[in-house]
């Protein structure tokens, strides 16, 4: 089978036969993303394809690089978008920072043009050296089971179509169109962990450790992970209910669930009330499972006879500051009568001194703390979940709305 026919097996696979919207392509300008380009645009068309290249402003060649492709798109007929990180102060892992960015900058151009799907380009290589760093840091079944080919996320489908095929075969497919394209020197680079893994694997190969065999353990690990999630939204059925952004866990159907379940459904609780995209360290998280309380992650949870709740630590939104118009803690809009000179902020204790009757709303006084309320020239105006000025309301939004379809998601 030729590499085409075998992308749009995995397309119809991945996509649907019948997909027929506009697609995002990921395209820095290396082998994997430009033969994902061309590829794409055979089998869907240029216009219906949008080259997305990241500007990070790290590397004098990426001008070159990011011509290259513009050229590309030219003659494929597709669009190019170059979307520029505006890069803050450095805090720690810049290769993190600049992931987080890309999927950041790709996902804000998705919302903008109401694409749903972007294309990803990486490879069955890249698959397998995931597993072996994985495995190398003690990974469990979800770190195993590597990158997933759909996951959807912040409201975009990422699809990696590619993750069966060699990083090789995209090579000679180029080189027979005669398609130029750019290598990042930093794959050589043997600084980071996954070059070094890179340069290992012709010596894993001689053991049956070969590319091939990683692939297919991620694929087997990808199975569990699947079937394990299912068992988490099932317990979360009988055992999870929401109040004001919180999330309770019924004590009893918790504690007879075995221990792989019961982390995985509070870490996902942890996720959805703090906003966090990865689940803590397994450590902490068993702590936190043996003590039943303390914080973690940027919540707080805490437990009685009979639940657990698990409620937005209000320290974490010691800083959080937006207008009324803008989205607290990128998840409650507020709604009622602003003024320009509005501010939203978390209750805290400061505001809660405030109310007389706090305890009405039913809420513990913690996860009061961390509610938005409407605060003017430094005066409390409105506390929508302390029911304090009915004027005012608090909804929540997004994919941190719900837990249930924030489940199917994950």
């Amino acid at each position: 089978m030729t590499l085409e026919a075998t992308f749009a097996t995995a397309c119809d696979r991945l996509l649907g036969a019948e997909f027929s919207e506009n697609i995002g392509i990921a395209v820095s300008g290396g082998g994997d993303s430009t033969a994902l380009l061309v590829l794409a645009c055979g089998r869907f068309g240029g216009a219906r394809i949008t080259a997305l290249s990241v500007d990070h402003g790290l590397r004098p060649e990426a001008a070159r690089e990011l011509a290259l492709v513009a050229t590309l798109c030219a003659q494929l007929g597709c669009a190019h978008e170059v979307l520029t990180w505006q890069r803050a102060e450095a805090r720690g892992n810049l290769q993190a920072e600049a992931r987080a960015a890309r999927y950041a900058l790709m996902a804000d151009w998705a919302a903008r043009t109401g694409t749903r799907t972007v294309l990803l380009g990486h490879t069955g290589d890249d698959q397998a050296e995931t597993v072996l760093m994985r495995l190398a840091r003690g990974s469990g079944v979800d770190g195993l089971a590597a990158m997933q080919p759909v996951h959807h996320r912040v409201g975009v489908r990422w699809v990696r179509p590619l993750l069966e095929t060699a990083r090789q075969d995209l090579r000679t497919f180029l080189l027979a169109r005669g398609t130029v394209w750019s290598e990042d020197p930093t794959n050589d680079d043997t600084r980071f962990d996954r070059i070094r893994l890179r340069q290992m694997m012709p010596a894993l190969a001689k053991i049956g450790l070969d590319r091939a065999r990683l692939v297919q353990t991620a694929a087997h690990m990808g199975r569990a992970r699947d079937a394990l999630h299912e068992q988490v939204r099932d317990l979360a059925k009988s055992a999870v209910q929401q109040q004001a952004g919180d999330i309770l866990i019924a004590r009893g159907a918790f504690q007879a669930a075995p221990d792989e379940l019961r982390s995985r459904l509070l870490a996902q609780a942890l996720c959805f009330v703090s906003g966090h995209a990865y689940r803590p360290r397994f450590a902490a998280l068993s702590a936190l499972l043996q003590s039943g309380t303390g914080t973690l992650h940027g919540a707080l949870v805490v437990s009685d006879a009979k639940t657990l709740r698990i409620t937005r630590e209000a320290a974490a939104l010691r800083d959080a500051d937006c207008g009324p118009d803008a989205l607290f803690d990128d998840r409650w809009t507020m709604i009622g009568p602003m003024q320009s000179n509005d501010r939203v902020r978390a209750l805290g204790d400061a505001g809660i001194a405030q109310l007389e009757d706090w305890r009405s709303s039913g809420l513990p006084r913690a996860s009061l703390a961390a509610s938005p309320a409407i605060w003017r020239d430094g005066a409390l105006i409105a506390a929508p979940l302390a029911h304090f000025n009915p004027e005012w309301r608090a909804e929540l939004v997004g994919n941190r709305a719900d837990f249930f379809a924030y489940l199917h998601e994950s």
